[in-house]
């Protein structure tokens, strides 16, 4: 029975969205390494293993050590903190690492404290601008790449890059822009240095594009995250359909204002996280609701959406004709914005079957 706020799980809908995902990296002759920080949970990585996949990606060493209990391939795809090198040397010690280098200062620092061989990716920037080094810094690249030759425990894999601005489009169109440009800066990338260095790998790894793209020929490795549960945003980009969203947080609703049409659920900001969408007719949308199904829920209600958060409360925007279907105590469905927050703060699944599904906790 359902009492607070509960992260729900569609599993036949997660098992679908990775399969579709593993068979257009195999359709494209690429590498399939899942980011796993959107779901972070050990049972809902093993599902991948049904499908072949034998390496993923991370996004802390913390979560790399929650997961090398059952994987031995990990990426950790966000820039070395040099300050965890102890941790670095105990991981390495048992499985395949790879880090992230942006700088010659880590790359150095590398040199000097490692314990054992790990992998090395150069973070590569086409165009969101977060962290990395531009696809055409030669200079910066060239010496990264010395300072790596003068260790026996550096091995250079490849170059990395995530497209995250794909996240601030708005239509197929628009990513399939993002993902043809993703390709003809790598592919100069890969030109140049291929020779030198044969084998290296390309990496790329943002949900919209692979996604929405078809042709991943340039790229020698993917790396989605999102994709195994997707959300309204994936949506709204058109990276997903509603039906394919795997996760619905189910809240209770605790207060009914007619004369405001609005109800108030038990569910708030540390539970969604506060990402928003903007809408042209309905404002700001932090959640929308989908009908009451029992454990499960089924269409998106128009018109029916989450329009305001405080750290427990969440405001609900209810038509007229729907107002006297509700009662306090009823259940409300709501899938959220962002499915990486709303799953981090959530802490565990329930899937619609009443299993219990737990996740890392750093």
């Amino acid at each position: 029975m359902i009492t607070k706020p509960t992260l729900l799980l569609d599993k036949d809908k997660c098992l679908q969205n990775v399969e579709e995902m593993c068979l257009k990296a195999q359709k494209n002759g690429v590498d399939f390494c899942p980011h796993f920080k959107t779901h972070q949970s050990l049972e809902i990585g093993s599902w991948f293993k049904r499908f072949d996949v034998n390496k993923i990606a991370v996004s802390s060493l913390a979560m790399a050590e929650y997961f090398s209990s059952e994987w031995d391939d990990i990426t950790v795809a966000f820039p070395i903190n040099i300050l965890e090198i102890e941790t670095i040397n105990r991981l390495a010690g048992k499985i395949r690492l790879n880090l992230l280098v942006e700088s010659t200062e880590a790359a150095r620092i590398l040199n000097q404290h490692l314990e054992n061989e790990v992998g090395f990716f150069i973070k590569i920037d086409t165009g969101y601008h977060r962290t990395g080094i531009a696809s055409n810094g030669y200079k910066e690249i060239d010496a990264i790449l010395e300072v790596a030759s003068e260790s026996d425990r550096l091995e250079f894999k490849g170059f990395l890059t995530h497209a995250g601005h794909s996240y601030n489009c708005r239509s197929k169109e628009e990513v399939l822009d993002i993902h043809n440009e993703n390709a003809a800066l790598l592919g100069v990338l890969k030109y140049r240095y291929n020779d030198r260095l044969p084998g290296l790998i390309i990496s790329v790894g943002d949900t919209p594009t692979c996604s929405i793209a078809e042709d991943f020929s340039m790229f020698d490795e993917i790396r989605p995250g999102n994709f195994v549960f997707y959300d309204l945003s994936q949506e709204q980009i058109g990276a997903c359909s509603f039906d394919q969203i795997a996760v619905a947080l189910a809240c209770p609703i605790v207060a009914i204002h007619e004369e405001r049409n609005e109800i108030v659920i038990y569910g708030g900001g540390i539970h969604f996280s506060k990402e928003r969408l903007e809408d042209e007719n309905s404002g700001t949308i932090f959640g929308r609701v989908a009908e009451n199904k029992g454990n499960a829920w089924g269409n998106v209600i128009p018109k029916m959406f989450v329009k305001g958060l405080s750290q427990e409360h969440g405001i609900v925007s209810v038509p007229d004709s729907r107002l006297g279907n509700y009662k306090i105590g009823d259940i409300l469905m709501i899938l959220p914005v962002h499915s990486c927050l709303t799953a981090n703060l959530t802490g565990s699944y329930t899937t619609i079957g009443g299993e219990t599904i737990g996740r890392f906790r750093f």
